[in-house]
């Protein structure tokens, strides 16, 4: 069951990064129908070019080997892409990572909690560079006036898990 879940993940995936403007290809059965470690997706648009190893979890964190992601980025050096981790939470879009970002256990694999992905991973607008993220620290020294203190505000209470990031958008708007 969660292969097939896993598969259309990433086909899921394939179809938003195609209509996004990227060449994309899926690695057909990567990790099983070969020797050799393949990424699960591979993606460019002439001037950023991925391999990216996606995973999907309804809401328990998610876990890569350290054989991943090591396979992961010698794939990506030699191809001459850019290593990343994508992740999917039910419910929520796909984050990215560089995997040198994510968090590694004491025995050697690497985790990615549904939390981190939110607050810490590359929304796939950013990724496919359709927007930026804005962190505090600019929209504090963003203006000659100061910033903007319902601004601060609202992305304040998101910070402290007060308010959710989508009714935070809808304040902004």
């Amino acid at each position: 069951m969660s292969q097939a879940k896993g598969d259309r993940r990433e086909r899921e995936l394939v179809n938003e990064l195609d209509e996004s403007g990227f060449a994309v290809m899926r690695a057909p059965a990567s990790g099983s129908a070969t020797e050799r470690e393949l990424p699960d997706v591979l993606a460019g648009d002439g001037e950023r070019f991925y391999a990216i190893e996606a995973k999907s979890s309804s809401g328990d964190p998610i876990y890569l080997t350290g054989e991943e992601v090591e396979a992961l980025i010698y794939f990506a050096q030699n191809f001459g892409a850019k290593p990343r981790i994508g992740v999917r939470f039910d419910r929520e879009d796909w984050y990215f990572f560089h995997p040198g970002d994510l968090y590694v256990t004491d025995g050697g694999n690497y985790r990615v909690k549904k939390e981190t992905a939110i607050a810490d991973g590359t929304d796939f607008a950013e990724f496919v560079g359709e927007s930026e993220k804005v962190t505090l620290a600019e929209v504090a020294d963003d203006g000659d006036d100061g910033p903007d203190e319902e601004v601060l505000r609202i992305l304040n209470a998101v910070k402290q898990d007060v308010m959710d990031v989508e009714e935070a958008a809808e304040l902004l708007e």
